[in-house]
Formats: C-alpha cells, structure tokens, sequence
C-alpha cells in the first residue's frame, strides 16, 4: 500500500522538496521557539543559571547526537529500500533501528552516575556547578525518551511521513513552552522546572509517535515482530550512515565545548551564556536548512535507490537555491534586529550585562548562514546515498579544522577577544560551505560517469 508520504517521495523532487519539508520547518520552528522560550525563562533566574545550561549543552548535545545518527542512518535505509520497492526491507530496517534505539538509551542514562565529574571537566565550578547538576540529572535520567523520539522520527521521514513527526514534534513543544514559567517560577521550581518541562514534553511526543508506528495503521513501514530477521547487512547500512552522522554531530558538541573554553579564556562565564543566548536565536536559521536537508536526504535516498541521477541532482540543486535565498534574508532581519533580539534575554537586572554581547554576537554569529545550505544539503545528499563518512568529513573540516582554528587565531592568539572568537567561527563556517558543494557536484558527476 502506497501512503501519501511515500507517493510524494517517488514523485517530482522540487514538489516533494517542498511538501516534505514544510513539516519538518514547522517541527524546527516550534521546537526552537521552546528552546527559545526556554533561555528567556531561564535568563530570568540570572546569568549562573544561563551558565549552566550552556555548559551542560554539550553533553546534551551528545545524547541529541547518538540517537538523531541512528535515525538518520534509518531514515536513509528506509528511503532506498522505497525507491528499490522493498517493503519489507523498509520494515525489517525500521525493527532493527528500534532494538539499536533501546541500547543507546541505556547507555545515555549511565551517565548520571558521573555528572558530577563530567561538568566538571566541562568547566563548570560553583553555584554554575549545582545548578547545572540539578538541571543534568532531570534531562538524563529521560534519555531512553530522547532516544526513541529522534529514531522514530528518521523511521517516519524515511517513508515520507513528515506531518506525523510535525504532529508529535509540535504536541511535545508546545507544552514544554507552557510547562516552563508554570514550574520555574509558578511552582517555584526554578531551573529543575526547567528540567522537568522538558522531559514531560518528551512524554507528550513519545505517545503521539507510538500511537502512529503502532497502532494507527497508517504508515507504509510496519513495526510488527512478524516482519523481524535478523540482518548483519542492516545493522550495518543503519550504522555506515548513522555512525558518521553521529559522529559528526559530536564534533559540533566539541566545537562548542572548545569554544566555550576559549570564551572564558578571553572573558568569564558571563561570555558563555552570551554566545548560548545569541546562538538560541541564530538556530532559527537553521530551521528552513534543516527541513530542506531532511526533505533531500529522503528524496535523495529514494532516487539513488531506483537509481534515478537526474532527479536526485535536481533535488539537491533546488533545496540549496532555496536555503541561500532564505538565508539572506534572514540575516538582514537579524542585523537589523539584534538590539531588540537582545533584550529578551537581557530583561532581568542579573543579566542585564550581557546585552552590549548579545548584540555583538547577534551581528557577527549569523554571516555565515547564506553559506550554510552549501554544506548542510551536501551533508544530506550523501547520507540519502548512504555515504555517511563523506558526510563526517564535511562536519569534521567545518567545525574542527576552520571553526575552532579560526576562533583561536582571531579570538586568542591576535587577541580580538570574543569579537574575534565569533569571528572565526562565521568564517570557518564559510569556507566548508564553498568546499562541500564543490565536492557534492563532483561526486554527483562521478554517478553520472559510472552510470553511462
């Protein structure tokens, strides 16, 4: 039986560009406008607390990462087993993703036996320290929920069902955005209501997601122990993709880890919380990227598996020529708008310092993104065609080999402090962007050459 999602996937790519990826922009949007509310929540309690959820970012950062590989490297194989008409691959990759699931959550939630020491080792010391244990010990201890939520997601937008993850992902944000001034300061919580709005939200999306993978009897891929075999070569087409993309989301995770101690390096914790609260609000622009990259790693993925060159290089040609024009129009908004941005995290006397920063960061941070789509869709289309090491290398140059390099130079080394820190982090970003698309173009006519 062929749903919507999966008609639309082996349909014309520029439309299921669109219709796929609308969904997964509204998921970012109410995500990020949780996140968002979060920080402004947050600033209220005062920069210490601001501090602490920075650094535990990271961490977090890392579990997000783990569990969002696995379901990329599902999504991927769920794609090309559509466009090579293998139902019953698609199920039997879906079941494995599930198992792999349970294992990494496991793993996740072992870590609250040493928070302690790895927030440590992240920097944080004092009150920063407690508060962030306090807030830590919450999230972690939900990590099998964060697991499940980011693998069934890749399941669903591997076959094309992105308004079923919309329907989840929304549900889960918008009570989070309720919960939070509700348990911080209503029920007078402070940062552990935080903690708790988040998980609770978590909850909210699991029920809706096991409601669509279980019982609805509505998706294309079918969850049922029937349909289990067990497969060495599934195991491994998830991990060739997920591994890397894992991979490369923990270089960003120590990126940011290498970047908040270069901040207190030229200035103090206060920088930290300024470089979390300004990137908050630069993550909206990645909103359209990340719907347009999820949307092309299917599509992609699907056209590879029938091996269709043609339509997967219009998909990925089209989803880059939206991102750039998206993205320069949301970094003139930013520019312009960044004194106002600023004071919504900046609203409360204890955070009140921050604001001359925050504008800094929120006119420097954002430059890159009109770059931005060259990698990330790159990015995307080679883990559509199950190339998730090429994928790695693209995150690995960007974050470790410009980002942070360049960060350090301008930042330590010649001495422009934070400026030169934000700085070098907008150009590295530049600089992968115009190597990624040159590279996926190659790689693009190398199947082309192969194929003839």
């Amino acid at each position: 039986m062929k749903t919507e999602g999966v008609r639309i996937l082996l349909g014309e790519p520029e439309k299921a560009i669109i219709k796929l990826s609308i969904p997964m922009m509204i998921s970012n949007l109410v995500f990020n406008l949780y996140n968002f509310a979060d920080g402004v929540w947050v600033a209220g309690l005062g920069a210490e607390s601001l501090s602490a959820i920075g650094l535990f970012m990271p961490l977090f950062l890392m579990f997000i990462s783990l569990s969002m590989g696995l379901g990329i490297g599902a999504s991927s194989a769920i794609s090309r087993r559509i466009g090579a008409k293998d139902k019953r691959g698609a199920d039997n990759v879906a079941l494995h993703a599930l198992l792999m699931s349970i294992a990494v959550g496991i793993i996740i939630t072992s870590t609250l036996f040493r928070l302690e020491e790895i927030l440590s080792l992240l920097g944080a010391r004092g009150e920063v320290l407690q508060e962030a244990l306090v807030y830590s010990r919450i999230i972690v201890a939900g990590g099998m929920l964060i697991v499940f939520n980011n693998v069934a997601v890749g399941i669903l937008n591997g076959e094309g069902s992105a308004k079923k993850t919309m329907y989840a992902n929304v549900a889960g944000s918008l009570m989070n955005i309720v919960l939070d001034p509700i348990l911080i300061y209503w029920a007078g919580l402070g940062i552990a209501g935080a903690a708790f709005a988040s998980v609770l939200s978590m909850l909210i999306s699991t029920a809706v997601i096991i409601y669509w993978l279980f019982f609805s009897n509505r998706t294309f891929v079918e969850v049922k122990p029937a349909h289990f075999r067990l497969s060495r070569k599934i195991f491994f087409d998830i991990l060739r993709v997920g591994i890397p993309s894992a991979f490369a989301m923990l270089t960003m995770s120590v990126a940011v880890i290498v970047i908040n101690s270069l901040i207190i390096r030229v200035d103090s914790a206060d920088g930290v919380a300024v470089f979390t609260s300004a990137w908050r609000f630069v993550q909206f622009g990645f909103i359209p990227l990340f719907g347009f990259a999820g949307a092309a790693t299917a599509v992609i993925g699907a056209a590879f598996g029938a091996r269709n060159i043609d339509k997967l290089e219009r998909a990925y040609r089209y989803a880059i020529k939206l991102g750039v024009k998206i993205e320069v129009v949301f970094l003139a908004i930013t520019y312009l708008a960044a004194p106002y941005i600023a004071m919504a995290f900046t609203y409360s006397q204890a955070s009140a310092r921050l604001y001359d920063d925050i504008v800094l960061a929120l006119r420097i941070l954002p430059v890159f993104l009109p770059f931005a789509p060259l990698g990330i869709t790159t990015s995307s289309m080679f883990q559509g065609v199950g190339r998730g090491e090429y994928s790695f290398v693209i995150t690995l140059m960007r974050t470790i080999l410009f980002q942070i390099t360049l960060a350090y130079i301008l930042g330590i080394f010649l001495g422009f402090g934070l400026r030169g820190i934000f700085t070098g982090i907008a150009t590295g970003n530049i600089m992968s962007g115009i190597i990624a698309v040159t590279w996926g173009l190659t790689f693009i006519k190398n199947l082309r050459r192969d194929a003839a």
